[in-house]
């Protein structure tokens, strides 16, 4: 497409989003492939573990565990005798509630009729059944005392949340925390005000906290666990012979269930994640259910605690503030180490604030919105780059010219206020202009053959090139066997300045031809003769041209006047580099430049009445004359 055409300049700004594009596509894909939850629920439990915790002693929370020995003494499964026979000792010491964390569905053993009356005639048994496995309650048992059991298990297996209540399933749908709370208590407010859609009972978004996509079905809190293990535990065994005291239950919601690891019936918390020997620890599901018990338990009694998830929508302003803010950031900064600074600052910030959020029980998801920050930051600089790279070839092409790289970086980072629509604009700036030239080339060119001589002119413009690169010129363009430079645009170090940098390179120009003449001079090559002719004053300095093809050009009687008094040095070169200024770059570097200075008489100006008067900057050393200084009468490419 030619650049003239409507759609390229578009299709330029929409490629300058690309940087932005990408770091988009990486934000979701972490968030899809929920990377960022991965590492939010990892700081979670690494919070979980630390935090300090209430004991459960201080809970009316028991366990009556069944453990290994109880097993071997007992036998498995176990007879629904011995288990009518616990729930009557319990009841016997005037307990809550009782919750019997075993299904029963199916009897064991000869005395099952005796554990489904109780199920059905004992008001403060509470028969579990599974939802999920679709395993029923004791036989009898009444809906106002059965009780779902199933876990609330996230994806990597583990048990962080609790299903505190489903709504609409009927009185028969409730959780065992939550019927033991209501059997405990004979109240089922808790469970009313859900149903009515209380807002303070909500529950965990599909956002919320460090999630990206829960399935929040019910009504789901972060469990508040109490302290791992500190729940009152005893035996089955010790129960059954009478051995647990009954203050120590009277009262009290008494959970019976397994502790065996080998029935399997433990599940992975975050406790003892980190250090662990076998990785995350595993917890029986009868204390599970006693910490959901105990959690629920300071909820209704306004004494909550654990980590609270912020909403959804406190994540998705975290996750825009991190993306604004490393665009800003990034962009907005000029310096790239002073931008990589703040970024950097800005992260570890918001890091110590997230670590003070948790330590104050406040869980969000800290991983997106600093991976967003980092994206678009990264973003930035990688836009700042193309487009820096882009401006820089841009300013190369509307030069046309060499620079140096010290010019070419200063360039760079002033090109804002160099550089409008693409091109340079027209200004009216003092500069000092020089042209140089190589005396007798076209009867050089006669001796040489092609290659030598490109060879030869090569070398000597080598000399020339470096030496207005060396004091910050420019070279605006080759003339065959010599140069046009200017010093003072497009970038000016002030006008006295620019013209001292530039007789300054021309005395560079006549100390490296000494040293190219002395090893052409050893090569048995022509030696090289120099004419350096330079003026100063008032140009129009801008882009000339058309928008194919923009040139740095400089308007104004200036360059022809530097080429005039360049070209007058023909008449009077003995020297291997005869450096000419005029009278007024002469007045503006006679007191700044080393060196003698000589009268040179006017030099001719076409269409002027007064000439210019000339100086030549005499040079104290004694180099040996070059071959045939002879005058040379060819063209200006050729001369």
């Amino acid at each position: 497409m030619d650049r003239s055409t409507p759609g390229r300049p578009a299709w330029k700004r929409l490629r300058r989003l690309i940087p932005y594009a990408a770091a988009l596509v990486l934000l979701v894909s972490l968030r899809q492939a929920h990377l960022s939850e991965s590492l939010n629920l990892l700081l979670y439990d690494l919070v979980t573990q630390w935090r300090a915790a209430p004991s459960g002693r201080e809970t009316p929370i028991a366990i009556i565990g069944i453990g290994e020995a109880d097993l071997r003494k007992l036998g498995w499964p176990l007879d629904d005798g011995l288990l009518a026979e616990a729930i009557e000792r319990l009841d016997r010491a005037g307990v809550g509630a009782i919750g019997l964390d075993l299904y029963r569905d199916l009897g064991v053993g000869i005395h099952q009729e005796r554990l489904r009356s109780l199920a059905a005639s004992h008001g403060r048994l509470v028969s579990v059944y599974s939802a999920v496995d679709r395993i029923g309650a004791i036989p009898g048992t009444p809906p106002d005392r059965r009780a779902y059991i199933d876990l609330t298990i996230d994806p990597d297996g583990v048990v962080r949340r609790d299903l505190v209540h489903v709504r609409g399933l009927g009185p028969e749908g409730v959780t065992l925390p939550m019927r033991l709370l209501e059997v405990a208590t004979g109240k089922t407010l808790l469970r009313q005000r859900i149903e009515r859609g209380d807002s303070n009972l909500s529950g965990l978004e599909q956002s919320g906290g460090g999630y990206t996509d829960l399935d929040n079905a019910g009504v789901q809190r972060m469990l508040a666990f109490h302290r791992a293990g500190s729940f009152p535990t005893w035996s089955l065994s010790l129960l059954l012979s009478g051995g647990v005291p009954t203050a120590e239950l009277r009262g009290k919601i008494v959970l019976i269930g397994n502790l065996a690891p080998s029935l399997r019936d433990s599940f992975r918390v975050p406790f003892s994640r980190f250090g662990a020997a076998r990785g995350l620890a595993t917890m029986p599901g009868v204390e599970i259910h006693a910490h959901r018990t105990a959690a629920l338990l300071a909820q209704e009694s306004s004494h909550s605690f654990g980590l609270l998830a912020a909403p959804g929508w406190a994540n998705a302003l975290l996750v825009l503030a991190g993306l604004g803010l490393g665009i800003g950031l990034g962009e907005g900064i000029g310096s790239l180490r002073r931008s990589l600074a703040a970024v950097g600052t800005l992260a570890l910030l918001a890091a110590l604030a997230g670590a003070v959020a948790l330590g104050q029980g406040v869980w969000f998801d800290g991983a997106l919105p600093l991976a967003a920050l980092a994206a678009f930051s990264a973003a930035a600089w990688t836009r700042r780059g193309m487009e820096e790279q882009r401006q820089g070839l841009e300013l190369e092409r509307l030069l046309g010219q060499t620079t140096s790289a010290a010019m070419a970086h200063e360039l760079l980072d002033k090109r804002q206020g160099l550089l409008e629509g693409g091109r340079f604009p027209g200004r009216q700036v003092c500069v000092t202009v020089l042209f140089a030239d190589i005396a007798h080339f076209s009867r050089l060119a006669e001796r040489l053959d092609p290659d030598a001589l490109l060879t030869w002119l090569n070398r000597s413009m080598g000399v020339m090139v470096s030496s207005v690169h060396m004091h910050g010129g420019l070279v605006n363009k080759f003339t065959g066997d010599g140069l046009m430079a200017v010093f003072g645009a497009p970038l000016s170090q002030g006008v006295a300045e620019d013209a001292t940098a530039a007789v300054n390179s021309a005395s560079a120009m006549r100390e490296q031809l000494r040293q190219l003449n002395g090893f052409l001079k050893l090569e048995g090559q022509p030696l090289l003769q120099l004419r350096v002719g330079l003026h100063s004053g008032w140009v129009i300095a801008g882009s000339v041209g058309s928008p194919e093809r923009w040139e740095f050009g400089l308007i104004g009687d200036v360059v022809n006047c530097a080429s005039r008094i360049e070209s007058f040095a023909k008449t009077t070169i003995t020297d291997h580099c005869q450096v000419m200024v005029s009278s007024t770059t002469h007045r503006l570097v006679a007191d700044r430049v080393q060196g003698a200075w000589k009268p040179r008489g006017m030099v001719p100006l076409d269409g002027r009445s007064e000439g210019l008067e000339a100086w030549e900057l005499i040079d104290g050393a004694s180099p040996e004359a070059p071959d045939n200084p002879s005058q040379d009468t060819g063209s200006r490419a050729g001369s």
